[in-house]
């Protein structure tokens, strides 16, 4: 059984009270700025075991009578095809996604807002797709003089260039698909449209993590300059907050480099309705309270650690990421003393890899293994074979193993196998015949029809989510999406599948 370390109920209950308490403060509108993931947050899942990854939406289902949504999404990330990793899918696509999802607790978003929009024409057409599904679409140009001429900002011809927003309720979440998506600049645009109204609103930050009550070389905070090393996040201990309050909080880079600016500019904005001495105190953050086993949160962080750098060794080899981020990634390691090794599936994927070359011959192609750790800490392996991939391999021997089915008796029938083998080369042209994750599930519902050991075994598929997986190369794209779609925990030695350079064709 999975070790808890987090109490989703008593976060809810404390985060709930602090928003509440957080609006009593104005007497207008708040603008609350949602940092990081609203949906599946995963990386919070992982580093605090117990962590519901929508909970926040839980949140907002409790305060579903008092707030509007707003999604904000940057023009530039849209222009790009800019990819959000854990999904596989681009920010755009993210965005629809995220409105869906809303949609399925009962939310819905109130606005969309393209920040920084410079006439793009693919982010006019995602502007026509949204307005031609009843979606309000807000274009909001670059803030002329940010960040230094605050008075060219906090004018007519800065923030006031920017359409307003029309909202109802007394809290609006400003949120979006991922970090530079303008959701600052949006809610004070909204801020200065309001005060020019008469209305005394006010802006928090909500942001998981660094968690500000947590010391700063704690693994959890550590975890989170990890996790965002291909930006430079850097934890540093607030200055501001220190110097006021003579009390210790962990902040990041960003904030605090930002926070002179960001105070000018709501002083300007608010004149003496300003309450904040520090970038601590515009947050509502209370997840370190809701930390109810340090111990078990420790070792989850430092995993998640040791998972990050897999990570980045692989997408510094198909030279999606600088040696600079994977470099980062070296040092906060070393900073803990933890090795790739200390990840328990990355050495029995390894041995896997060596029965595969004692099984398959010196003159196979490509040699692969892999390895699972189930919630009992048993450890499954797994490796290539001329019918399928090692991410197959040991996908079907975990199910085999929790489905309590001998080793000797195959899942999936023979004639299914040849019949897609023959479908990928005859048919569609593709030379690989070796069955990925995303065709041997297919094979595994089929065999399901007659065969009820199989679908015995696919009931197990459930089981895997959030359990540990490590393969001994870099996926293919099947077998990707299969690992993404069973919700495991993937990392990955930098080692291509196969020495075609065309991967996965």
């Amino acid at each position: 059984m999975k070790k808890i370390g987090f109490d989703n109920e008593k976060y809810l209950k404390e985060q709930s009270r602090a928003i509440l308490e957080r609006i009593n403060l104005f007497k207008g509108k708040l603008y609350l700025e949602f940092g990081g993931k609203l949906l599946y947050d995963y990386h919070a899942a992982r580093v605090l075991p117990g962590y519901d990854c929508n909970i926040k939406i839980k949140l907002l289902q409790q305060l579903k009578d008092q707030i509007d949504i707003i999604l904000c999404i940057y023009s530039g990330d849209i222009a790009k095809g800019k990819i959000r990793g854990d999904f596989g899918i681009t920010y755009d696509a993210d965005a629809l996604k995220l409105i869906d999802n809303l949609r399925e607790y009962g939310l819905d978003i109130k606005a969309v807002v393209i920040t920084r929009f410079e006439n793009q024409p693919n982010v006019i057409t995602f502007k026509h797709k949204l307005e031609y599904r009843g979606i309000k679409v807000y274009l909001h140009t670059f803030t002329k003089g940010y960040p230094t001429d605050v008075n060219t900002i906090v004018s007519e011809e800065g923030y006031g260039k920017n359409p307003y927003i029309e909202t109802e309720k007394p809290i609006v979440v400003v949120t979006g698909p991922g970090p530079g998506s303008g959701k600052l600049a949006t809610c004070l645009s909204q801020l200065y449209h309001d005060y020019k109204r008469g209305i005394k609103s006010g802006y928090a930050k909500f942001e998981t993590f660094p968690v500000w009550n947590l010391p700063l070389k704690h693994p959890v905070n550590i975890a989170y300059e990890a996790a965002t090393a291909d930006i430079g996040d850097v934890n540093m201990i607030d200055p501001y907050h220190l110097n006021t309050y003579k009390e210790s909080a962990v902040n990041y880079n960003r904030d605090i480099e930002l926070f002179p600016v960001l105070q000018r500019i709501l002083k300007k904005i608010m004149g003496n309705n300003l309450v904040y001495n520090s970038p601590t105190d515009m947050g509502v953050n209370r997840v370190g309270f809701a930390i109810i086993d340090d111990d078990i949160v420790k070792e989850a962080a430092k995993q998640e650690i040791i998972r990050r750098y897999f990570r980045y060794n692989y997408e510094y080899v198909l030279g999606i990421q600088p040696f600079k981020t994977l470099e980062r990634v070296i040092l906060l390691m070393e900073e803990l003393n933890l090795k790739p090794e200390d990840r328990r599936v990355v050495e029995p994927a390894r041995k896997s890899a060596e029965r595969a070359k004692e099984k398959l011959g010196n003159n196979y192609k490509i040699y692969c293994g892999a390895a699972i750790e189930l919630s009992d800490g048993t450890i499954i392996t797994g490796h290539n074979s001329q019918l399928m991939t090692s991410a197959s391999s040991v996908i079907l021997n975990a199910i085999k193993y929790l489905a309590e089915i001998p080793d000797k008796i195959h899942l999936l029938s023979t004639n299914i196998i040849e019949h897609i083998k023959k479908l990928k080369k005859e048919f569609l042209g593709i030379k690989n015949e070796v069955l990925d994750l995303q065709e041997t599930l297919i094979a595994l519902s089929i065999s399901a029809i007659n065969n009820p050991t199989a679908e015995m075994a696919m009931e197990k598929l459930k089981e895997l989510e959030g359990l540990d997986v490590h393969l001994t190369h870099i996926p293919s794209p099947g077998d990707d999406l299969g690992l993404r779609r069973l919700k495991v925990n993937l990392t990955a030695d930098a080692n291509f599948p196969t020495r075609d350079l065309f991967i996965g064709y």
